[in-house]
């Protein structure tokens, strides 16, 4: 009995999150999130995410520092460092073959829900391609972007799960929805972004 009534509470305070959130004054941030499966409290609650690669704590040697974000290309795997040797490691999409690349650059900026400006290359590719996006569901940058210095990279969501694990981009990482808003919460602008191949 206590069971259900605490599902009840939970979903009816879902209910009124997401109205609340719909009904927010146009001025504000676009926010999503109650779109994104695994981020409301039902979900979080039983543990539950929407990644092939479900996030993990795992053991990480190495003198990085606590806060260093590290990617390798060949694992498709993102590694967001603890300290300790330990790490949080998330499945990502990664570039298509003759896409990648590697280096050591930082987090610029970082954006909710961000609009999509798909830059001239890839325009060139895929002339159908829309000028501009704004953010949402339906965006390719899914739920959240990590601007890596001031190139055209980006760890960024996915509104295409069956992705993770795949090399399927255009040199950007990307993550779950889910995946992507916890980075985003734990990594600040300015923190070292590793790329290995």
């Amino acid at each position: 009995m206590f069971l259900r009534s605490f599902v009840l509470l939970l979903g009816a305070a879902c209910v009124l999150a997401a109205n609340a959130a719909q009904a927010a004054p146009a001025g504000k941030a676009r926010n999503f999130d109650h779109t994104v499966q695994g981020t409301d409290p039902i979900s979080r609650f039983f543990g539950l995410s929407t990644s092939p690669v479900p996030r993990t704590t795992v053991s990480y040697p190495g003198n990085h520092r606590p806060g260093t974000v590290v990617i390798n290309t060949r694992e498709r795997r993102l590694y967001l460092v603890l300290g300790n040797g330990q790490a949080l490691r998330y499945g990502i999409g990664v570039g298509r073959d003759g896409m990648t690349w590697a280096g050591t650059t930082r987090v610029s900026a970082k954006r909710e829900w961000p609009d999509w400006v798909p830059p001239e290359q890839m325009h060139r590719r895929q002339p159908g391609l829309p000028r501009h996006m704004p953010g949402g569901p339906e965006n390719p940058l899914g739920a959240r972007a990590l601007y890596l210095g001031s190139s055209l990279y980006r760890i960024h969501g996915s509104n295409e799960p069956e992705t993770i694990g795949q090399a399927v981009s255009s040199g950007c990482f990307r993550l779950t929805n889910d995946d992507v808003i916890d980075l985003y919460n734990r990594v600040p602008v300015g923190a070292t972004v590793i790329v290995q191949r």
